[in-house]
């Protein structure tokens, strides 16, 4: 663990929780947009350097997943396309797709909050990138939760 000053001098400490927590924030937004609440943070030096969430609806996109969007803006704001040094911070374990994707970036770590049993990329044996770090469960009762609410509220409402 890291600590910082921060903006208003007091201390706070730079962890998983901290950046998963930062995750959890886009997730609330993707819920607000009635989007799948997963939310991603990019972070590179103990600063976020981008965030996303899902946006599969709005932009009537299937592969407009958190961790994609996370990924392009990632590589935007760098300049470049690998992503060795840095940490994604997700809340659902990545599917398929975005392992695939996370392979080809070639990032450093992978950290994610509540597993995905059906789709998630342990189930499906989805190779990654072989120096990429994975930590599961950060957070995971918080990550779990917005997404059981937001599908408890869609079945509702049906």
């Amino acid at each position: 663990m890291r600590q910082n000053k921060y903006f208003w001098g007091e201390m706070h400490t730079f962890d998983d929780s901290y950046f998963m927590k930062r995750a959890l924030q886009e997730a609330q937004t993707a819920f607000a947009k009635n989007e799948v609440p997963i939310g991603a943070v990019i972070v590179m030096k103990q600063q976020i350097i981008a965030r996303a969430h899902n946006l599969t609806e709005t932009l009537n996109d299937v592969t407009a997943h958190a961790e994609m969007q996370a990924f392009t803006a990632a590589a935007d704001f760098l300049g470049g396309k690998y992503l060795q040094d840095c940490t994604l911070y997700v809340t659902l374990e990545p599917c398929q797709m975005c392992a695939g994707a996370s392979y080809w970036t070639q990032i450093g770590r992978i950290v994610y909050g509540a597993s995905e049993a059906k789709r998630g990329f342990k189930v499906l044996k989805t190779t990654l990138h072989p120096r990429t770090e994975v930590v599961g469960g950060v957070l995971e009762k918080e990550c779990g939760a917005i997404l059981q609410r937001f599908f408890v509220e869609k079945r509702n409402l049906n």
